[in-house]
């Protein structure tokens, strides 16, 4: 027999799904479906997602979520059991699933940070963090140009970017934007300020354009923060679990912050769950009074068994290794094929791990082979504060078949990118 839900799919229309998205969603993005034909996604495994006319597309998107692919059997088995018996609890008595999911996560963390606050959303992530910061003083916030933290209000205090905020001043006093990768400014706002600030920032800029930090800058922010008694929040949300080669950026780049945050990956690309990880001094003002910060659904079991599934996934598949490996294979292919075929409309192609940016010389050129890309079968995504550059974020089980597909569909949309605007008139350019 089908479920209600089953029978709707089947008889859901691309017209009535948009009339839909704009009478209560967003007119925005029912535009911007169309722009990509209009195509409902309706299921999805490991690598690929299918729409509701039959297509498969090869998932390089999801701005990070699916490092372990969609719908991993270890998640999924997880997740079913745990809603067959006690998806949410009551928030007063022992839970274990939760208890199991902090002992998980704390168990690839840096050595050191076993304190954990569950959460739903990145952002919400961000904002225990900095809370933590203010319960031990911190009132300035230092963040980097192109960071990128969130949209709720604290965390856009520290999203340094113009068109986010601007609707939603005023923000959080005292907050300073600094250039990333620069130390000498970091160095006069801290030494200006000592045992005042709390320092936020990203191993890698994902959605700044996937920008590197240079030599030594991480360590060195880690540095000037102990010296001048800074707080450090590291955002990994979309960094870590693996991303970027390495269980955390915090590892690759040798730093172990005061809080590190995570999200997208960690629910297994099944349920939506962030965290807040930190030591135990760093979580001594959560620790002394269980109702400081606390959100009805943060640490429900149902995705608490996600987060079990999610590090167990990783560690058994060797998820970790495999994004290297897979960085090193595809990285400089991109590259090349980007050279061979649209040389003069790119100017970079960056990366570390399985999060790989392509940089063109304007932002209209990257929305351009999104949609090329997307007419060869290949789904990735655009950098809100990078926007003339195309991310890939594939997950690190791809076989080498399904590499090929991604680095065909590459070739093949950017040399249809390059045709399309030589049949263009200069001045449309």
């Amino acid at each position: 027999m089908t479920t209600y839900l089953e029978e709707q799919a089947t008889t859901d229309t691309e017209n009535e799904i948009l009339g839909l998205y704009r009478a209560h969603l967003s007119k925005g993005r029912a535009t911007l479906a169309e722009l990509f034909g209009s195509h409902m996604e309706v299921s999805s495994s490991g690598a690929w997602l299918e729409t509701s006319d039959g297509e498969r597309f090869l998932n390089c998107g999801g701005y990070g979520v699916f490092i372990m692919g969609a719908r991993h059997p270890v998640v999924m088995n997880a997740v079913r059991r745990q809603l067959a018996t006690h998806p949410v609890a009551t928030r007063i008595l022992l839970e274990p699933s939760v208890a199991r999911a902090a002992e998980a996560l704390t168990s690839v963390t840096p050595p050191g940070m076993d304190r954990v606050h569950f959460a739903l959303s990145g952002a919400e992530a961000v904002e225990t963090g900095l809370k933590l910061a203010r319960a031990h003083g911190k009132r300035r916030l230092i963040s980097m140009h192109n960071g990128y933290h969130g949209k709720t209000l604290g965390a856009l205090s520290a999203t340094a970017k113009e068109v986010y905020q601007k609707p939603f001043r005023p923000l959080l006093p005292d907050v300073t934007h600094l250039p990333f990768g620069d130390l000498e400014a970091l160095e006069a706002v801290l030494a200006a300020h000592p045992g005042e600030c709390c320092v936020i920032v990203e191993p890698v800029q994902g959605e700044g354009g996937v920008i590197l930090p240079p030599p030594g800058y991480l360590p060195g922010v880690a540095r000037l923060c102990r010296e001048h008694e800074g707080f450090l929040i590291l955002d990994e949300v979309q960094t870590g679990m693996g991303r970027l080669g390495a269980w955390w950026g915090a590892d690759l780049y040798g730093v172990t912050p005061d809080v590190l945050l995570t999200g997208k990956a960690l629910g297994g690309g099944v349920v939506p769950v962030s965290a807040a990880v930190a030591n135990r001094k760093t979580f001594a003002p959560f620790d002394k009074d269980p109702y400081l910060h606390t959100a009805t659904f943060s640490g429900a079991p149902l995705l608490m068994a996600a987060v079990q599934g999610a590090v167990r996934a990783v560690r058994d598949d060797g998820l970790v290794e495999k994004a290297r490996t897979l960085g090193e294979r595809l990285l400089p292919e991109i590259e090349r094929v980007a050279r061979e075929n649209c040389q003069e409309l790119v100017v970079d192609v960056r990366g570390q791990g399985l999060l790989i940016g392509v940089e063109f010389v304007e932002a209209g050129l990257a929305g351009e082979l999104l949609i090329e890309l997307f007419n060869h079968g290949l789904v990735a995504n655009h950098s809100m504060n990078g926007s003339a550059v195309v991310r890939f974020t594939p997950p690190a089980n791809l076989t080498d078949d399904e590499a090929d597909i991604l680095l065909d569909s590459f070739d093949r949309a950017t040399r249809d990118l390059l045709a399309r605007r030589a049949r263009m008139p200069e001045g449309g350019r």
